[in-house]
């Protein structure tokens, strides 16, 4: 065997296990890169999990109980459960009221809670309703509770048919059992200022006052949006296009209001704009005015204390688009022969729209849900859906009817923001 033939051999047996220690170092490095892409997304995933709870439990968590307790609603079937079921065998479409032995049920019960004083949460309960219901459940209630120990059902039913004449209607006993049902739509009916009849059909209520509110809130909402737009947009194009000494210096008063408590603000709009305010004097130092304007407790104090709160959210989104916008297009646009507004209208502002949308957005979502501002400036005039929410929850107890109405007015800026996304997308695609 020559030599020749022997280098050859020699050669691809070399070759052949260098490719096999290769292909061995590359099986390993694959499996510790899969190793340390999976400790990257075990460590990524130690980092989410702490906002995922907090996202879990502040909002999650609270939205879902609202929506549940919007339709949950059973106190009348825990006051009266067995009249209720009594109920269940009664034929509420005719014109007769329930039989003696169902009256004497609900007088044993209504007994019992006259005795615990709970009555006046059936009369509650059963008035919204029927309204003018509760001085009858009330009224029977007091008599029942004179009652000897030993009194028979039959007694108590003889007593509940003489103590009112309602009882003998059935209308009530329809509310009642209508009242004990343990999941409900007549919250979100009320809501949207319907109701069910005494046959129970759907039909619009006698005052139509919450469509009104969410009307008005809108409207407020949105005219705050735009008065920002306008006020902050000029401002947000100084700033980007100011010295930055000058811009920073300017920037602290945009973020001033940010260091102040939020009732300090509010509390200096009352000043201003009360009968005898700053700018009521003012006005009638210069005798503009002969007597003073009614500018507190109105609807125009609501926009203009709100637009001032909310104007650095406008701001902001504003000037972080702009910051980052060449002038080169604008100088070149000029320089090619366009005039100044058309350039403006036609390079520079469309290059804007995702902070102006930004912005918009931000403001719109805040002032529409904003509750201490109206509360202490509108008055009745300027108060919006929010303050409404807040009055169920605190005075009248109905959180039902408030998680119905927080319910809905999440369902409008739901809708809303998909309308929003689905124009700006559009409008991206356009631009693009």
């Amino acid at each position: 065997m020559s030599a020749s033939e022997v280098i050859p051999n020699k050669s691809v047996r070399v070759s052949s296990d260098a490719c096999a220690n290769s292909s061995t170092l590359t099986a390993d490095e694959i499996r510790q890169s899969r190793l340390n892409l999976r400790r990257r997304k075990l460590l990524a995933m130690v980092f989410v999990v702490p906002l995922m709870l907090f996202v879990l439990i502040a909002f999650i968590a609270p939205i879902g109980t609202m929506l549940y307790r919007s339709v949950y609603h059973p106190t009348v079937a825990q006051l009266i459960p067995n009249t209720l079921n009594e109920l269940q065998r009664w034929d509420q479409a005719g014109s007769v009221p329930p039989d003696i032995g169902t009256m004497a049920v609900f007088a044993s019960e209504l007994k019992q809670l006259a005795k615990a004083r709970k009555s006046g949460k059936l009369a509650e309960e059963i008035n919204r309703g029927l309204p003018g219901s509760s001085s009858v459940v009330k009224s029977t209630a007091r008599k029942l509770r004179k009652t000897p120990e030993d009194s028979s059902n039959q007694q108590l039913a003889a007593l509940l048919l003489a103590a009112k004449p309602a009882w003998n209607s059935p209308d009530i006993w329809r509310v009642m059992k209508a009242s004990g049902a343990i999941f409900t739509d007549k919250f979100y009916l009320t809501a949207l200022d319907l109701k069910r009849d005494t046959a129970g059909d759907i039909a619009a209520r006698d005052t139509a006052v919450y469509i009104k509110l969410y009307m008005k809130s809108l409207k407020i909402a949105l005219l705050i949006t735009l008065l920002t737009a306008i006020i902050g947009f000029p401002l947000a194009y100084y700033l980007a296009n100011a010295p930055d000494r000058t811009a920073n210096t300017l920037m602290v008063f945009v973020l001033l209001p940010f260091w102040t408590s939020l009732l300090v603000r509010t509390s200096a709009w009352i000043a201003l704009l009360q009968t005898n305010g700053v700018i009521n004097g003012f006005l009638q130092a210069l005798g503009l005015i002969g007597e003073p304007l009614e500018l507190l407790y109105t609807q125009f104090s609501t926009v203009i204390s709100m637009t001032h709160i909310l104007l650095p959210f406008m701001i902001l989104p504003l000037y972080s688009v702009m910051k980052g916008i060449d002038p080169s297009y604008f100088r070149a646009a000029l320089s090619l022969g366009a005039k100044p507004l058309p350039a403006f209208a036609k390079i520079y502002f469309p290059m804007t729209l995702p902070g102006l949308s930004a912005g918009a957005l931000l403001v719109f979502i805040i002032s529409i849900g904003y509750y201490i501002t109206p509360a202490l400036v509108g008055g009745t005039d300027g108060q919006m859906i929010s303050n409404i929410i807040a009055f169920h929850m605190q005075s009248s107890n109905n959180w039902e009817l408030a998680a119905a109405l927080g319910s809905l007015l999440l369902a409008v800026i739901t809708l809303l923001y998909w309308i929003y996304d689905r124009l700006v997308g559009v409008s991206n695609i356009k631009l693009g």
